[in-house]
């Protein structure tokens, strides 16, 4: 590689980064600094695949239609009250990353569609950094009603609707869960660990390892923690790779 060409990688990765919401880059003693780090290996975060767009499971669609069709005019919790929409989920059904977050806020139950508002500009951002695009990924929540004033769903509004969002786990069968915020990973790892101890180390849920990291609307109040994300995805892709 030239340095021509050792330039213009450079150039695309600080736009990349930059694009992402990075101020800076925090660089580590074991970060290479000459001309292999523009390089871009074979099937790293860039280019990863999450779903075979040659393979619909049309099963699992099924599926997931039945699902939404038993959940129905859900009123069973207090949720149902303030709510324009239901916000069952939506993604590729083969998808092998899951994103589940904790509940829909307003933007989402005008929509009837998950992260579709700040937040969920930030987390496209994000599966798009990864190389990803929204329809490779599935995405949903804990509960699936707006609570009010997005306020934190109650206990028992949980423990009502985690069975839809399990549901749902065990339809797709994804490789890799990832909990966005202390809500989502508490209530589906049954923990009281704080988002901040649990984030960056696998756990599981059944059998899939599950990856707890920082919600998008926290990350939008305090951008400097971008960054360990980053580094929790990172490793979420060598586990689906």
């Amino acid at each position: 590689m030239n340095k021509a060409d050792i330039v213009t990688e450079l150039r695309k990765a600080m736009e990349f980064y930059r694009e992402l919401g990075f101020d800076f880059l925090p660089l580590k003693g074991d970060v290479p600094v000459g001309p292999e780090c523009a390089r871009v290996p074979a099937g790293n975060a860039h280019t990863a695949p999450v779903a075979d767009a040659g393979d619909p499971c049309p099963d699992r669609q099924g599926s997931l239609v039945s699902l939404r069709d038993e959940i129905g005019d859900c009123r069973r919790c207090r949720l149902w009250q303030g709510r324009k929409n239901i916000v069952f989920g939506e993604g590729n059904s083969c998808a092998k990353l899951m994103f589940i977050g904790e509940g829909p806020g307003r933007d989402e139950d005008i929509q009837a569609r998950p992260f579709v508002g700040s937040a969920g500009k930030l987390l496209t951002s994000l599966i798009t950094k990864l190389g990803l695009k929204r329809e490779d990924v599935y995405i949903a929540n804990i509960v699936k009603c707006r609570p009010p004033g997005n306020r934190n769903p109650e206990v028992d509004e949980i423990s009502t609707c985690i069975p839809f969002v399990e549901k749902q786990i065990d339809i797709i069968s994804p490789q890799v869960i990832v909990c966005l915020g202390k809500i989502s990973a508490q209530a589906l790892l049954r923990s009281s660990i704080p988002i901040s101890r649990m984030r960056g180390s696998f756990f599981h849920f059944r059998t899939i390892p599950v990856m707890p990291t920082f919600h998008p609307a926290y990350l939008l109040r305090n951008p400097k923690d971008k960054w360990l994300t980053w580094e929790d995805m990172q490793k979420v892709l060598e586990k689906i790779r």
